[in-house]
């Protein structure tokens, strides 16, 4: 057997072509359901601070950035606003979804941003919307929200089958059903057809890419967590050495701008994959350098973010790494599954990065049909 060959953890300078394709090795994440092995590490208390007299060290620690940012929250929808499931059936097959159509929508008859939310292995569109909390960050930033569902029948665990091959192109699979979907809420909602975009976690997150790989006309920029890169798996043989030690993935060749989360301390996918998606995403941009700043979440976790653009220009790329996280959301509810409450905000990021990227959409350039 060849070896294969190493890619570097930290990536400062590409070009394109520098990075050859590998075997593809697969990757399935049937062992996200695993609740033991999702457990979050604790969160810290807020360092030096003096308890006030009279009060137990109980409570003050219950007082800790930390220890508040973990509490559960009751989420109340606005009045105007709606979250309601729908179902889109094509010539590709048939899914249900969730939309979230904010209040702030009835204010402005200005087309609205759209973004896709791909669940993980075990949970669906409800948890995945309270956890991230992204139907917060929808009212705020004025955005639309679809959250398409996995079925029991397409796999067990409702994993996105990213790793199939025929689901794995355009034209085909549940790609093909997920832009078909997307082109029908297009046609009924106000949506500004430049501002598309998806994000996932672990197999939504590996599904995300796939589908912005596969769609490039349609999306303007994808979002990853605790995913894998486009290639990295065939079929389920080899899945646990992909999760395990990662792999490079095949040869990306369209530009897309993308951000990445993933967890140091991940159990599931290893971190080495998000620095393979990062390395992926890098190739078909010239000139590309980046930066590397390490900060920490006050009374929370500590993260490098690397940062890569041409020039003074927008971010093409972000990597996020957070220290001693799992496979979980970062930053994220406790209220939902898989999440860390003491990492970034995540889904706050991800808008931030999203909204600074647009097409340029020609009359006619995405298909309604």
């Amino acid at each position: 057997m060849s070896k294969r060959p190493r890619f570097p953890f930290k990536t400062v300078y590409l070009k394109p072509g520098a990075i050859a394709a590998t075997d593809m090795v697969s990757a399935i994440f049937t062992s996200a359901v695993r609740t033991a092995e999702l457990a979050l590490t604790q969160t810290r208390s807020a360092p030096g601070k003096k308890e006030v007299p009279k009060v137990s060290r109980r409570a003050a620690t219950a007082r800790s950035p930390a220890a508040v940012a973990a509490r559960p929250r009751k989420v109340i929808m606005p009045a105007r606003a709606s979250f309601r499931t729908a179902t889109h059936s094509c010539e590709f097959g048939q899914r249900d979804y969730k939309i979230y159509t904010p209040a702030s929508a009835a204010k402005s008859p200005e087309p609205m941003p759209l973004l896709v939310m791909l669940h993980g292995c075990g949970q669906t569109p409800d948890d995945f919307a309270t956890g991230t909390r992204m139907n917060a960050l929808a009212e705020e930033f004025r955005l639309l929200v679809v959250y398409p569902a996995q079925t029991r029948e397409a796999h067990p665990k409702r994993c996105w089958n990213w790793f199939q091959p025929g689901d794995q192109g355009r034209q085909a699979g549940e790609p093909a059903i997920l832009a078909s979907l997307i082109r029908n809420v297009l046609k009924r909602h106000p949506v500004d057809p430049a501002r598309l975009y998806v994000a996932g976690l672990s197999a939504g997150g590996s599904a995300a890419l796939v589908l912005a790989r596969a769609y490039p006309d349609i999306f303007a920029a994808v979002g990853v967590h605790s995913g894998l890169p486009v290639g990295a798996a065939q079929n389920k043989a080899s899945a646990l050495m992909a999760m395990a030690q990662g792999n490079p993935g095949a040869r990306c060749t369209v530009p897309m701008p993308t951000i990445i989360f993933h967890g140091s301390d991940d159990r599931i996918v290893h971190a080495r994959n998000g620095r393979f998606v990062a390395i992926r995403a890098l190739e078909p941009f010239a000139g590309v350098r980046g930066t590397h700043l390490k900060r920490q979440v006050k009374g929370g976790r500590s993260y490098v973010k690397s940062t890569h653009r041409i020039g003074q220009g927008r971010p093409l790329v972000e990597h996020w790494l957070i220290e001693g996280s799992g496979h979980a959301w970062s930053g994220g509810s406790p209220a939902g599954r898989f999440v860390d409450p003491s990492g970034p905000d995540a889904s706050r990021e991800m808008v931030r990065f999203f909204l600074r990227h647009r097409k340029s959409i020609r009359k006619g350039a995405i298909s309604l049909d």
